[in-house]
């Protein structure tokens, strides 16, 4: 029988940097690390449809208050 410890889970990516400058190595990750999601905005407005979201350029949606 296998380890019943032995379960199948999620595992970060590698770190570079130490402390507050610690983060994902990029040659370490994969498209399947990614966080593409192109239907984000859509979500968002269906979720909160009073809400307004500003375009920050670059793809970032800010939530106007």
């Amino acid at each position: 029988m296998a380890d019943p410890l032995d379960k199948a889970t999620s595992k970060a990516p590698a770190t570079v940097g130490e402390g507050c400058l610690s983060r994902y190595d990029p040659d370490d990750m994969s498209p399947e690390d990614g966080t593409e999601f192109p239907g984000a905005a859509e979500l968002w407005e269906a979720l909160n449809p009073e809400s307004e979201l500003v375009s920050a350029g670059d793809g970032v949606l800010l939530q106007r208050l």
